[in-house]
């Protein structure tokens, strides 16, 4: 691994900063705020994306007495542990090759009677067409559950915001996500009859919980004080570094969670935080879809190298690129070149989910080959303007020496 002497740390996402004025004054309440990007003011608020999967599940299975939930193998783990958590049965589904969207093929082999919902997941800020997917759910009387925690203001080739084309949608206010509480969540629905079964699942799910909710807004302060360059050498950059030389990349990137799920409120002034910066989230998301568009052209022209994006017309937000190697070797030999270079190279999920040894217990048997290669030879480099122009030039001529040697 290189070593650095560079004192700035460049994060794997594109993440809103916090300002000194966020942390007081009025605000707009938080689903009003984020009104132009939801496409909706009755939003639901959690405390994490997790928690609004869970709320989701929680109030399908309510009204149902279907137990399957199918999920793609390449997603985030929570997703996994959240349906465990619900007591729910998980089926995993393979994903189209080279991509992370599910395949529809193997989708139409799983869903049936016993299927309650589909969780499609747009991924780093990337829509997928679901029309496919909401035909072959909705056939057999399933529900889609619209993963958007990575999409928060991105859209549809028709317009709909991600996270509002099925029937039920959630973001994630995470850390390092385009606009955070340190951990909250959204849910989103345009049914009204979904809509008051979701507010009731909120009520039982959610309790008032103070001394996590305390802790969150702690954290929520050292994330507005350490969401810098040289902050997050210490508060990122150093943890990575201790993990990658431990060998554990599954730490490194942040994939190790507990099976416990701290479920509360999203106390009042996170939200009157998240409100009060929105509004300078549609000027940030235009300056990085831009610079997006702007230097994936240059991403682009690497022989070996493919940059996932949009359906024709979608419109993501790009907090970071989302990039496939030829092979396994040669994106192994980038990360090798690059994960501790603190230019923001990383991974997005380690495994596939079948693959993850904490999560054997939870998990069905499954062959999902093409998320396993997925996983094998992607990476990512974040969008986030600290990434100036001549550290994005250091990047690209890594990648390309590496590519063609």
């Amino acid at each position: 691994m290189p070593h650095r002497t560079d004192r700035r740390e460049i994060p794997p996402t594109a993440g809103l900063p916090l300002q000194f004025g966020d942390l007081y004054g009025r605000a707009d309440p938080l689903p009003h705020a984020l009104a132009p990007f939801l496409g909706t003011t009755d939003a639901l608020t959690t405390c994490s994306g997790t928690a609004a999967l869970v709320v989701a599940l929680r109030a399908l299975a309510s009204i149902s007495e279907r137990r399957e939930v199918i999920v793609p193998a390449y997603t985030c783990p929570l997703v996994a542990i959240a349906v465990a958590h619900c007591h729910l049965q998980l089926v995993l589904c393979d994903t189209l090759p080279g991509h992370f969207a599910l395949d529809p093929e193997s989708l139409q082999r799983l869903a049936g009677p016993e299927t309650l919902a589909v969780v499609p997941a747009h991924l780093g800020g990337c829509p997928v067409d679901l029309g496919e997917v909401c035909a072959i759910a909705h056939a057999v009387g399933a529900r889609v559950i619209e993963d958007a925690a990575q999409a928060l203001g991105a859209r549809h080739a028709d317009g709909t915001p991600a996270g509002m084309a099925g029937d039920i949608g959630l973001y994630s206010l995470a850390a390092g996500k385009g606009l955070s509480t340190y951990e909250g969540g959204l849910l989103v629905t345009r049914d009204a009859n979904l809509r008051d079964v979701l507010h009731a699942s909120a009520r039982d799910t959610l309790p008032q919980r103070f001394g996590w909710e305390f802790r969150r807004s702690i954290e929520l302060l050292g994330y507005g004080l350490l969401y810098r360059p040289r902050g997050l050498r210490l508060a990122y950059g150093a943890p990575l570094r201790r993990a990658l030389r431990r060998g554990d990349p599954v730490d490194a990137v942040g994939d190790r969670f507990p099976m416990e799920i701290p479920l509360h409120r999203l106390g009042r002034w996170r939200q009157r935080v998240a409100a009060r910066a929105a509004k300078r989230l549609p000027a940030f998301l235009h300056r990085t879809r831009t610079q997006a568009m702007q230097r994936r052209a240059r991403l682009d022209a690497l022989p070996g190298l493919r940059v996932l994006d949009t359906p024709p017309g979608a419109q993501g937000t790009w907090p970071f690129f989302l990039l496939l190697c030829d092979d396994a070797a040669t994106r192994d030999a980038i990360m090798a070149a690059l994960w501790t270079s603190g230019l923001g190279v990383s991974r997005l999920f380690i495994h596939a989910l079948p693959d993850y040894a904490d999560l054997t217990t939870i998990l069905p048997a499954a062959t999902t080959p093409h998320a396993r290669d997925f996983a094998a030879r992607s990476f990512t480099l974040t969008n986030s303007p600290w990434l100036d122009d001549a550290r994005f030039e250091r990047v690209v001529r890594q990648l390309r020496a590496t590519l063609s040697g």
